[in-house]
């Protein structure tokens, strides 16, 4: 039997103590506390996945955008089984994420159960440096588009520069309608996701978190004033959107500030808190709750959407139906020969993304609605008395 020291003992009983509390309380060592530092600027190696633990296996809570996970098609609450032939059974989060993490160019082979599925497939990913780009943006037939990651350090301060952007696109008209994509976001820092509500709500409650000590209880409140003043608002959310992404949903949802569209998010409503030990080592321990500002708990329960729409298939028109032009000795036509008139923009928006192309068809009939809204009538009244001890002759 081999000797083990007492270093390596203490770690393995403190990484089973915390493993018995919940999925995200967790024993940091040298390398997974300096991947959790990685993982807050988005630049890592590894396979751009965000899990937690369910039941003994790992589950996907969201592939990030552009990385080998998303191109290999996991998706949100896919179970995986093995890490190459090593069963993920028995292992906490650090250990799987530790892992799935490794040099660049090098492989691993995930076995994953996929949601619907009967039977576990094997995927071979390629490891990347992950350098996930937190904020896109663009405008959508003439509609502001923000599409939001992960939340890093800067993330509030490039969704900021982002509403600037959109805004002098769209002059001299202001902006008719935005479009906010949390959809597959797994979250990250807390003050960011903070800092991206305040933009959007001028004042009032955006988050607060309760727990068994009186110093886990914090309120935050909007400082800022609207940023996009005002403009109507749409927010993608799906099974992936967990975390910091929920908080931020769940305000607008709660100051009426934005609809929310999609599916029901992941209910990650837990605070985790970083308590620093020596030689670079490091306890998550999960210390309150998230309330969105109606009191709703997101924890486990997650964020309704007052929409809800699923990401479906839109498959276009066969080109190959039987027509006119196919009979025998058929009348000829004006236009014969000319080619068939292309898909309208918004058929190849619906069949690439059905949510988003639905959020900007809400966003548009939003839009009609306000122009079409008569003017209010101005009512001619008469004018007050004169004070002849406020006026003077010159």
């Amino acid at each position: 039997m081999e000797d083990i020291d007492d270093k390596a003992l203490l770690e393995k009983a403190i990484r089973g103590f915390l493993l018995q509390l919940d999925p995200h309380s967790a024993f940091l060592d040298e390398s997974s506390y300096s991947d959790l530092q990685e993982t807050t600027t988005g630049n890592y190696g590894g396979l751009g996945l965000e899990i937690s633990m369910e039941d003994g296996f790992v589950k996907v809570v969201a592939p990030m955008d552009g990385t080998p996970a998303a191109r290999a098609g996991l998706s949100p609450n896919d179970l995986i089984l093995k890490l190459d032939e090593t069963p993920v059974k028995g292992m906490n989060l650090s250990e799987a994420v530790e892992t799935m993490r490794g040099e660049a160019g090098s492989q691993i082979t995930l076995t994953v159960l996929k949601v619907g599925e009967s039977l576990p497939t094997e995927v071979t990913l390629t490891r990347e440096v992950i350098e996930v780009a937190s904020v896109r943006h663009r405008l959508i037939d003439g509609f502001g588009y923000i599409r939001i990651a992960q939340f890093q350090k800067d993330t509030g301060t490039e969704v900021e520069a982002a509403l600037q952007e959109l805004s002098e696109l769209s002059e001299p008209q202001p902006l008719p309608g935005l479009v906010l994509d949390l959809r597959s976001n797994p979250g990250g820092v807390l003050e960011s996701g903070i800092h991206v509500a305040d933009l959007f709500i001028s004042e009032g409650l955006i988050v607060y978190t309760q727990g068994r000590l009186p110093e886990s209880e914090r309120r935050y409140e909007a400082v800022r004033q609207d940023m996009a003043a005002g403009v109507p608002m749409v927010a993608l959310v799906n099974a992936g959107t967990a975390s910091a992404s929920e908080i931020v949903a769940g305000a607008l949802q709660d100051h009426s500030r934005a609809l929310v569209m999609g599916t029901y998010t992941f209910g990650k409503g837990s605070v985790q808190t970083i308590l620093p030990l020596a030689s670079e080592r490091a306890i998550k321990l999960t210390t309150a709750r998230y309330y969105t500002p109606s009191g709703a708990s997101i924890q486990a329960e997650g964020i309704v959407p007052d929409l809800f729409v699923e990401a479906s298939e839109v498959r276009p028109r066969s080109r190959r139906a039987l027509k006119e032009r196919d009979l025998p000795g058929h009348l000829a036509g004006s236009q014969e020969g000319e080619a068939p008139p292309p898909e309208p923009d918004d058929m190849a928006l619906a069949q690439e993304d059905f949510q988003l192309h639905e959020a900007l068809t809400l966003l548009k009939g939003l839009s009609i609605l306000a122009q079409s809204q008569p003017e209010p009538e101005a009512t001619a009244e008469a004018a007050p008395p004169a004070d002849p001890a406020a006026e003077g002759e010159g």
